[in-house]
């Protein structure tokens, strides 16, 4: 009976451990609304995180594997890069854009800047293809990691095979990057009942969802749109954004908007990185908006705020830093995983 029992027990613990695993695995937030991302289509698999998580730090993508998705991408600074204003790639070429800080991703239908991609799947083959940033191919990189053996031993216990392919490959990466979930700030906890706003903060959370909440929609701090925000163009770049994509002039300045999560540690901040600092931002969007054809009907009426306000107003984008997010060992470069004995 006794061993009866004991088999019951641990056959009830195994059900509940892995009853479902995308939900141990993937937890949405708390009123949090339902992801977008398709997760049938790339069932997640702690392995496959794993997997991913390797790939993302490891410069063999890049043409002469001095390049990794990390290097524009630091965990610590929220996933982006904070020494330029422009991403930089192999033999020191240099990018036309700011990489965008990488969080919260299975919320979002599109990616990059313009909205060049509209699947987390197949966003690692712009970086991986492009000549100013890891200047190879899918077909190389898979080449490359058919010849490691420490590779088809990853792959063979992330998918049961180690034959090697594009598709394992970007939907492991897409893996580690669905896991970069940012929900864990001050504000997090305010509006779970488990913190308080300082008196400071109040007020400039008061401002924020007056002048800035159209387009940053709480809790992800964006809306996934696309904005022409009132950017006076850099001569130099010429960036006209998603019309680039679909030669549209309505879409002219166009560029996605950016979360608001972690700014603290992603600066510098737009789509060309020019400014340093989060006052900066601010002081764009009280007198520094150029009015043209597609700029955002939100941002046509005037944004008036005082010097104390906008010192208000910052004291709130601060409440939603991440510490835990931005120093989470898990998403660290994996030291474990590149060590001599995992070659064995």
């Amino acid at each position: 009976m006794k061993q009866l029992l004991y088999l019951f027990v641990l056959v009830s613990a195994a059900l509940l451990a892995f009853r479902n695993p995308k939900e141990k695995l993937f937890t949405i937030p708390k009123k949090w609304p339902k992801p977008l991302y398709d997760f049938s289509q790339n069932k997640l698999s702690e392995a496959k995180i794993k997997l991913g998580r390797a790939l993302f730090y490891d410069p063999l993508l890049s043409a002469d594997n001095t390049i990794s998705c990390a290097s524009c991408h630091s965990p610590y600074n929220a996933f982006t890069h904070v020494d330029h204003d422009l991403s930089h790639g192999i033999n020191d070429r240099i990018g036309t854009r700011n990489s965008p800080a990488l969080m919260n991703l299975a919320w979002k239908s599109s990616f990059m800047w313009d909205g060049a991609i509209a699947n987390l799947d197949m966003q690692s083959l712009a970086p991986i293809s492009h000549p100013d940033e890891m200047g190879s191919s899918i077909e190389k990189v898979v080449s490359e990691l058919n010849r490691s053996a420490l590779y088809r031993k990853a792959f063979y216990q992330a998918y049961g095979d180690s034959l090697i392919t594009g598709e394992k490959t970007l939907k492991a990466l897409s893996q580690f990057m669905l896991s970069l979930v940012s929900s864990d700030s001050k504000y997090d906890r305010v509006m779970l009942k488990q913190e308080q706003f300082t008196e400071q903060e109040a007020r400039g959370y008061s401002l924020f969802r007056q002048n800035c909440a159209a387009c940053h929609r709480e809790p992800l701090f964006t809306n996934d749109a696309f904005a022409n925000n009132g950017l006076p163009v850099d001569p130099s770049l010429n960036d006209c954004g998603k019309m680039k994509i679909s030669k549209k002039s309505a879409d002219s300045l166009l560029f996605k908007v950016p979360t608001l999560r972690n700014l603290e540690y992603s600066f510098p901040y737009m789509h060309d990185g020019r400014f340093k600092k989060l006052s900066q931002v601010i002081n764009h969007y009280v007198s520094g908006i150029q009015h043209s054809k597609t700029l955002a009907p939100e941002l046509q009426k005037p944004i008036i705020l005082s010097s104390n306000e906008k010192v208000d107003l910052l004291a709130f984008l601060l409440t939603l830093s991440d510490k835990n997010f931005v120093f989470n060992p898990d998403f660290a470069y994996p030291k474990d995983f590149f060590t001599p004995a995992a070659k064995d």
